[in-house]
């Protein structure tokens, strides 16, 4: 019966998606809820006064990755989307906690508004990339996805190395 209930859920997924005309922009769009939640929930979590941590020395700090992830979803979702990149003033790794998870949520707007004006059809064509580089907008859409799995990551590990659950750890209330 589990097998049936599988095979079905898998069936009814892929026509969903057979049906989209976006699978693409579509499922990245689903994604960022979800990593939303997460990442802005791991920032509100670690005590403002470890936002100066780093397991080692060449390592970054939570506020430099903070700021890192919100300088990368301004990046990308304005490189996809083809508007102007919302750039924070004067924001800095060392800001207050307050400060830069106020900018993390704002980046996470801006990438809402901005990747809901992108659809499918215009994957392949070209974008700057981080470095100048060029490539397609589909190769960012990724990155964005990958980033966001990465950052998760990276906070969650900081956050058990402080003894804190990260937010996908803890008891469902």
């Amino acid at each position: 019966m589990k097998h049936i209930l599988i095979a079905f859920t898998l069936f009814a997924a892929t026509a969903v998606v057979a049906q989209d005309k976006n699978p693409v922009t579509s499922v990245v769009k689903e994604i960022l809820p979800r990593q939303q939640k997460n990442l802005v929930a791991a920032a509100e979590e670690m005590p403002a006064d470890k936002f100066g941590f780093h397991p080692t020395p060449p390592q970054m700090t939570f506020g430099h990755l903070v700021l890192h992830i919100i300088e990368s979803n301004n990046y990308l979702c304005a490189k996809i989307s083809d508007v102007p990149e919302l750039k924070p003033t004067g924001l800095k790794d060392t800001d207050e906690k307050d400060k830069l998870v106020a900018a993390l949520k704002a980046s996470f707007d801006f990438c809402t508004a901005a990747l809901g004006k992108v659809d499918d059809s215009k994957l392949a064509d070209e974008v700057e990339l981080f470095g100048g580089r060029k490539g397609p907008r589909a190769f960012a859409l990724i990155a964005l996805t990958n980033d966001w799995a990465d950052h998760y990551s990276s906070a969650a590990i900081y956050l058990r190395l402080n003894g804190l659950l990260p937010p996908t750890a803890q008891p469902k209330k």
